[in-house]
């Protein structure tokens, strides 16, 4: 390993042995070499600052949930909380996920972040961070939408066809209103997690186009969403992040055609 990569993985995990490193130590010597230390210190696009460890970790932590790699979630996140992330920005992220990958994929990963939070003396359950209410998780979400999209979000359900006008208003009130409207996580975080949710599980390159506009409206440039994708790639592979990038694109050209 170079000295780099171990310094880096002992910020992350402390002085903990990979299991790997004893079973397979080429492989655990080459990904360590590339995911702590090569992509890390990629040099970075003009005018890009590097990511910093907690952006990064959050990033990880949710392209692990989009690609389904829970026990690789299970030895990222101790790492995520020893950089920073705090115990609401993970529940903020399990909970969100919900709304891109199902309940069904997302309670086996927040049986693991209950488990691991309890085993480091974190009082369950956490403060409560809604701010919405049954009467206005609707209105409050589409506000959301509308900033984060455009105008044309506005109500967008009522002139939708009539097979997905439910489909539109749960968009509003459930996805948007009952977990974007949280707080815990800033506008940027949210976006940058629903992008890696989206990039990682594949299949969703129209709805990760429209996200990577909504990244670039709330401040998070191309160039900032092309290092996510960068940092990510070790968790989820080539394949995937080229759509990655191939989204941020088309996003980017459809912002200046407008």
């Amino acid at each position: 390993m170079s000295d780099f990569s171990k310094e880096y993985r002992n910020k992350l995990f402390g002085e903990h042995v990979s299991q790997l490193a004893k079973t397979d130590p080429e492989y655990a010597q080459f990904f360590d070499n590339f995911a702590f230390d090569e992509v890390i210190n990629a040099q970075c696009e003009e005018g890009q600052a590097p990511i910093d460890d907690k952006t990064r970790l959050l990033a990880i932590l949710a392209t692990l949930l989009g690609c389904q790699g829970l026990d690789a979630f299970h030895f990222m996140l101790p790492a995520a909380l020893n950089v920073g992330v705090t115990p609401v920005e993970v529940k903020e992220l399990v909970y969100q996920a919900t709304a891109y990958l199902g309940f069904g994929r997302i309670f086996p990963f927040l049986k693991v972040t209950n488990a691991i939070l309890d085993n480091r003396g974190v009082k369950l359950p956490l403060e409560p961070q809604g701010t919405t209410t049954p009467e206005n998780r609707v209105a409050q979400g589409n506000q959301v939408q509308i900033e984060y999209f455009g105008e044309q979000m506005r109500e967008c359900w009522k002139n939708a066809p009539s097979g997905l006008k439910n489909v539109n208003y749960w968009l509003a009130g459930n996805c948007f209103g009952d977990y974007y409207t949280r707080k815990g996580l800033n506008d940027r975080q949210r976006e940058i997690i629903t992008f890696c949710i989206l990039s990682a599980q594949g299949g969703c390159e129209p709805q990760l186009i429209g996200h990577a506009l909504g990244n670039m409206r709330v401040g998070n440039s191309a160039g900032f969403l092309r290092q996510i994708v960068e940092q990510c790639l070790p968790y989820i592979g080539y394949p995937r992040s080229l759509n990655a990038m191939t989204a941020i694109s088309r996003a980017v050209e459809q912002s200046q055609n407008k």
